[in-house]
């Protein structure tokens, strides 16, 4: 077994793909919040392409880790001992079909450890590009008022000094140094899941821009640059157990060993304020209709994503592919692209809607792939405002049938219970969902979900017909069950 470190490189066997450039010439023209699985089979992958092509010497990536704690801690270790070295492996098959060693990143900073020198590198002139894979709920938005909440605990924190802790006090300290230093400001690239991504970066930064320095916040507006993206790979988390099969089948001892599907697409506008790397170079699309490539993704197959986790999670299932060997949740994400969101979804010029969501469910149903329902449920509160808010709002303002999404919220409000159909316990993540909401929920009856502050935007309780379908599709779910209620809905 070989350790994975810049001198094992040329030792690794042949079934590993590996860095043919010289990485000692590399810099990091790219920081990038959030290293997370998403971004290291991604973006970082997209990179590692445009660094086999002369001229890209000075796109390599720093990666920055907010959080603090022992994984986070364990993750930076990881990282330095193999000198910010990773593999991907693409899953077709319980047998990995493709291993790669990603040099991209050279350099990792964990932030609470070393906070200023993570403002040094964004203030570096060779920082170019600021990307960000936050999650949908770590953009901070108040979502009854679509505003970026400077009242929050660690923002509050941020604006009233000291050493950041969030990514937007990291930012902005950053472009203000730059601004100081007579320096352009960098690009702030979001890679998260959301509608006009980009102009929800460039919100949050602004706004909390403003709370510091009108000047500043007047300067990044003017001089700086936010390009809306639509991204789009299932990379699940990878339990030890699949990282040691990993290892054993390519002879390499990754620590941080990341693994996803073979399907990837990434479109972005091409408005960047300092350049960029050719990422054309690894499959990007370029494109002036962003908005309609992230209708389509969010609202068919993210949508289709927590429309299916929650009444699979119910019945027993805690993996996509499981939850999908249930006749009844292909047939149920069928309903809805025929009955509900397709019609509302404008695609891009020659788009075929139809065989995306064929390939969606061929996606969902990858038994090699073992993303655990848990995953895709976490974070809800956030997921469905972003995915199927607008879906919900059309059809409640066209009076059309509500069944599947009075089902979907019924389907997340018994979840919030922690415990399946067969009586078999399992964890909650739900960090949008505040102790008075908790309270509320625990208190009250199903009518009490409606009103948590991340579904109050939603405009729920004040349609008498989602109410009435929403009452009785939770009643239907606590007597009979999620099956027997999914048997009475499906068309």
């Amino acid at each position: 077994m070989t350790e994975l470190r810049s001198d094992t490189l040329a030792s690794l066997g042949p079934n590993v793909v590996k860095p043919t450039y010289d990485r000692s010439r590399l810099k990091p023209g790219i920081v990038h919040f959030g290293v997370g699985n998403f971004h290291r089979v991604h973006q970082a992958v997209v990179i590692e392409a445009c660094l086999h092509h002369p001229g890209h010497e000075d796109w390599a990536i720093c990666g920055v880790g907010l959080l603090d704690g022992p994984a986070s801690r364990a993750k930076a270790e990881a990282y330095r001992r193999q000198d910010n070295l990773y593999t991907v492996t693409e899953l077709t098959s319980p047998t990995p079909s493709e291993t790669q060693v990603i040099g991209a990143m050279i350099e990792y900073l964990h932030a609470p450890a070393d906070p200023e020198a993570v403002l040094a590198r964004l203030a570096a002139p060779l920082t170019r590009i600021v990307s960000l894979t936050i999650t949908e709920g770590g953009y901070n938005m108040d979502e009854a008022t679509g505003e970026f909440r400077l009242d929050a605990p660690d923002v509050a924190g941020d604006l009233a000094g000291g050493p950041p802790r969030t990514v937007f006090g990291y930012i902005v300290a950053g472009l203000a140094r730059r601004r100081a230093a007579g320096l352009p400001p960098f690009t702030v690239m979001s890679c998260d899941n959301l509608q006009r991504n980009g102009e929800t970066s460039r919100k949050a930064v602004i706004s909390f821009a403003r709370a510091v320095d009108a000047g500043l916040a007047d300067w990044i507006d003017r001089e700086g640059a936010f390009p809306n993206s639509m991204v789009d790979r299932i990379a699940p988390q990878v339990p030890e157990e699949d990282r040691r099969r990993i290892v054993a089948a390519t002879g390499v001892d990754d620590l941080v060993a990341a693994t996803c599907e073979t399907y990837t697409k990434w479109v972005v506008e091409d408005r960047f304020c300092a350049g960029r790397p050719k990422l054309e170079l690894g499959n990007v699309v370029f494109s002036d209709e962003v908005g309609a490539y992230v209708a389509v993704k969010g609202r068919l197959s993210n949508a289709a994503h927590m429309l299916m986790c929650y009444p699979s999670l119910l019945m027993g299932a805690r993996f996509v592919d499981e939850g999908m060997r249930d006749a009844r949740i292909p047939h149920l994400l069928r309903n809805f692209w025929d009955l509900d969101s397709r019609r509302l979804v404008t695609p891009p010029a020659g788009y075929d809607v139809g065989t995306f969501t064929g390939k969606v469910i061929e996606r969902f149903a990858n038994p090699a792939i073992k993303d655990t329902l848990l995953r895709v449920a976490g974070d809800g509160a956030s997921k469905i405002n972003v995915f199927h808010g607008k879906t919900i709002g059309q059809l409640i303002d066209g009076k059309a049938d509500l069944t599947r999404e009075a089902f979907l919220i019924a389907s997340f409000a018994r979840y919030l219970g922690g415990v399946d159909d067969k009586g078999v316990a399992y964890e909650i993540f739900e960090p949008q969902i505040g102790e008075e909401d908790w309270r509320m929920v625990r208190a009250g009856g199903p009518l009490a979900v409606l009103e948590i502050a991340a579904f109050r935007g939603l405009g729920l309780k004040r349609s008498p017909a989602f109410v009435e379908i929403y009452q009785a599709l939770s009643k239907l779910l606590a007597e009979r069950g999620t099956a027997a209620t999914l048997d009475a809905i499906l068309v």
